[in-house]
């Protein structure tokens, strides 16, 4: 018997959202994913066969539902509420805290079991900016079926919001396994080191402190350093995109640093199978603002034999065990990275134990396909009103 659920999104999908397109990718039968979003972007890459777009709707209807959600009216016939009779749908999966707020009412309205799953700013950085969110989350809590988090550490902070913890399940967010065909890095000293950076340009990204420690490392190895990614239109954005320009440029690596902005997916990992390090330095931002769990990009580059310097930062060390599968250093700590790196440099002979560990770790807790056997079991569980599926 086919089990309809939906999954509301808000944008179907920008591109540094690729882990989202796996997710529901494999879901196995008898699950049948639906899409309900407010527009779509990059369906050439991320096209799916039941997708429902507020966009695409009516324009009196875009205008109605976007003006009654801008004025907190949430009990009204929506895209979602449509849907979900229109497919008798047994389960609304809201991505996001704040959706799953919004989607509470329609959640009531066709009587779907409810499932949540949290990811970064929503967990840490909205209660901080909005208290409201509080009070908000506290009733969400109440009435869903199950929560979601990407990590032990995320679950930790969800359940400090209010969230009972039998209601939390850690669901890790998998990569196809076959897509990263695994490619253990070699560096022949003497030989410029290639290191990749690949994030958006947010505070919480780090990126200016691994800069630094790059910096340190010039003195030490030529480098080459290549950047994939960019700043959004948010303020908080091209001012972080403007720092990183500046640690560039003071600390004289203007000829060393490629910067290629926004590429595709399947760039970013040709660029990867380039590189000999990825370079991840994640902070806790100054507005709250954190990974949640840890970056999708650095599970895809341990998977692919790419030695990973990292921060102990969320989830990430849920992943990374310091010079067993990758490096770590403190948050905000240049000589940490410098040293993780410097590590890699003085230890070229331990690459091939530190790359296979660290494919075994993700072979192990992030294929793509177990981990959609798995969600689609909490699926059940949660239809047959038990949460006995083991974390």
């Amino acid at each position: 018997m086919q089990v309809p659920v939906l999954h509301s999104f808000p944008t179907w999908l920008h591109q540094t959202q690729t882990w989202m397109y796996t997710q529901v990718k494999y879901l196995p039968a008898p699950v049948v994913p639906h899409i309900v979003c407010h527009r779509t972007a990059n369906l050439e890459q991320f096209n799916m066969p039941h997708i429902h777009a507020l966009a695409n709707e009516p324009k009196w209807r875009w205008y109605w539902e976007k003006g009654l959600r801008k004025f907190g009216v949430r009990n009204y016939i929506s895209l979602l509420t449509r849907v979900a009779r229109q497919e008798r749908a047994g389960i609304i999966h809201s991505h996001f805290g704040p959706y799953g707020w919004e989607d509470m009412e329609a959640a009531k309205k066709v009587g779907a079991q409810h499932v949540v799953t949290f990811y970064g700013a929503d967990v840490n950085k909205l209660p901080k900016q909005d208290p409201r969110w509080l009070d908000r989350y506290s009733r969400l809590f109440e009435h869903v079926s199950l929560v979601l988090c990407e990590g032990p550490h995320m679950g930790k902070c969800v359940e400090k919001l209010g969230c009972p913890g039998d209601k939390i399940r850690v669901q890790h967010l998998g990569i196809e396994l076959d897509k990263h065909a695994f490619a253990p890095r070699t560096w022949q000293p003497g030989k410029p080191l290639r290191v990749l950076i690949a994030s958006s340009f947010r505070e919480k990204k780090g990126i200016p402190y691994g800069i630094k420690a790059l910096a340190k490392l010039k003195a030490r190895v030529p480098i080459e350093v290549t950047v994939i990614g960019d700043a959004g239109k948010e303020a908080t954005s091209q001012a972080e995109k403007k720092k990183i320009l500046d640690a560039i440029a003071n600390n004289g690596l203007d000829n060393d640093i490629k910067l290629l902005g926004y590429q595709s997916y399947d760039r970013l990992i040709e660029e990867a199978r380039q590189h000999h390090v990825y370079l991840a330095p994640s902070v806790t931002a100054s507005d709250g603002d954190t990974e949640g769990g840890a970056p999708v990009s650095i599970i895809e580059m341990m998977a692919s034999g790419m030695p990973v310097v990292s921060t102990y930062h969320c989830d990430i060390p849920h992943i990374i065990t310091h010079q067993k599968t990758g490096l770590l250093a403190e948050e905000r700590d240049v000589d940490g990275l410098f040293a993780g790196l410097l590590w890699l440099v003085e230890n070229p002979a331990h690459w091939d134990t530190l790359t296979q560990a660290a494919r075994a770790k993700i072979e192990e807790a992030y294929d793509a396909r177990v981990q959609g056997e798995r969600l689609a079991a909490l699926y059940q569980a949660v239809l047959a009103t038990t949460l006995s599926v083991a974390v």
